[in-house]
């Protein structure tokens, strides 16, 4: 007969006990199931990380500009190792990591590229393979000490960039960021300098990096901060360099020419240079004679007092430093008096200057048609 329980009869302890330990025996071995199963999981991931370790890549985006050459014909592993020896791409693992992630890496082809320091390897293979503001369509040089529109006339020819390009950008300079000092006069802010142009390169791209290496240099040298000991504004001193960069083309003078601008301009003497006659007519010779000097330019230094309006040429790194770092001395005087060796003397008064000036006048004699007179 079967046995009907009182709905409001509880079970006996016992047998709640007996349900309850079943349970837990359940939980148990669920526990030790998910517990060695993902031990075992983590000991094989733990041995597969312990094996290969983290691949290591840089962080990007890059550090210092470099140049890269990829030659003709070369493998993927060739072109890795190159970034590798050049500080570009980290290590092997990295450069195969990203070849493996992209299927255009296969479309690198030879030729210079411009890319960073420390690059994550996928950005520097990305770049390869979008090449437009990396891969470098030719080197050009601009020498120091050219007026601004002799700079213009050779970037012209030697990117094939038109002029009219340049000369639209310089008379609406901001996009070039010149320095708060130039006041928009870019005319001595264009650096003589060795610089790379890609594939996308324009007019207002190329004078921009020209502004800008003048910025690294000058801020390399502390020139701002030069000027303030001089007493005198960085665009001033900049206008010292750009006649520097004019008289003289040796080292050991550079120093002293500085000093003896300096001396005059404190002096009030008429500084009296025919480097700045010269910028005034945009005359091709090296002296000028009674009737140039005789010019109403500003930049006519034997009529005018002080400094000229404005920078005379492009100087480079040393007659930058040379005029923010003048040599101690009283000349008052100097005078080139050799144009084939560049020998140049210096004088502290008006009858040791006729007699240097003397020596130059004799080497004009003997080398008829250099000198005008």
């Amino acid at each position: 007969m079967t046995q009907m329980l009182d709905p409001e009869v509880k079970p006996s302890p016992a047998r709640e006990i007996a349900h309850k330990g079943k349970g837990c025996l359940a939980v148990l071995v669920a526990a030790l199931v998910l517990f060695f199963g993902g031990y075992l999981v983590w000991d094989k991931a733990s041995t597969f990380l312990s094996t290969f370790g983290e691949i290591p890549d840089y962080p990007g985006p890059g550090n210092a500009k470099i140049l890269v050459d990829v030659p003709g014909g070369a493998s993927l592993d060739v072109i890795g190792g190159i970034l590798i020896d050049n500080g570009v791409v980290k290590s092997r693992k990295a450069w195969d990591r990203a070849v493996s992630g992209e299927e255009r890496a296969t479309t690198v082809q030879a030729g210079r590229y411009l890319l960073k320091t420390q690059m994550k390897a996928i950005d520097a293979l990305r770049l390869l393979i979008n090449p437009g503001s990396s891969k470098i369509r030719l080197q050009f040089t601009i020498p120091e000490g050219l007026r601004l529109s002799a700079q213009v006339d050779m970037l012209s020819k030697r990117t094939k960039i038109k002029k009219s390009a340049y000369q639209a950008v310089l008379a609406k300079p901001k996009p070039l960021k010149l320095p708060k000092y130039a006041k928009k006069r870019p005319e001595g802010f264009l650096f003589p300098d060795t610089y790379e142009l890609t594939a996308d390169s324009t007019a207002t791209s190329t004078l921009k990096q020209m502004v800008t290496q003048y910025k690294a240099v000058t801020r390399e040298i502390e020139f701002e901060a030069a000027a303030k000991k001089l007493k005198r504004s960085p665009y001033e001193v900049l206008i010292v360099a750009s006649i520097i960069e004019r008289e003289v083309n040796k080292e050991e003078y550079r120093a002293k020419v500085a000093r003896v601008l300096y001396n005059r301009l404190d002096k009030g003497m008429k500084l009296s240079l025919d480097s700045t006659v010269i910028y005034a007519g945009n005359l091709k010779t090296n002296t000028t004679t009674k009737k140039d000097r005789a010019s109403k330019s500003k930049y006519n230094t034997y009529r005018y007092k002080g400094l000229p309006p404005g920078p005379i040429s492009a100087p480079g790194k040393a007659a930058l430093e040379a005029a923010a770092n003048p040599d101690k001395g009283k000349w008052l005087y100097f005078v080139t008096v050799n144009f084939d060796t560049g020998e140049t003397k210096f004088a502290e008064n008006q009858a040791d200057f006729e007699k240097i000036r003397l020596e130059f006048q004799t080497w004009c004699q003997s080398h008829p048609g250099r000198c005008d007179t």
